[in-house]
């Protein structure tokens, strides 16, 4: 997976992992960073739609 515009670099997210507890070397931060590209090309949801009641209905059981 290629993308034209990375913001993080594999040595920032590994930094970022291990700081978190996660240990990975380069080839797995990869990994990860285009799984996340991946995700976040994908997730379509518009901002400006999310009111209170559809926040309130996406939260887990366990913060009610």
């Amino acid at each position: 997976m290629n993308y034209i515009e990375k913001k993080i670099s594999t040595n920032k997210a590994m930094a970022i992992l291990a700081k978190n507890g996660i240990h990975v070397n380069e080839k797995e931060t990869a990994i990860i960073l285009d799984f996340l590209y991946l995700m976040a090309k994908y997730y379509s949801v518009d901002p400006c739609s999310l009111d209170a009641e559809s926040l309130r209905r996406y939260r887990t059981q366990e913060k009610w």
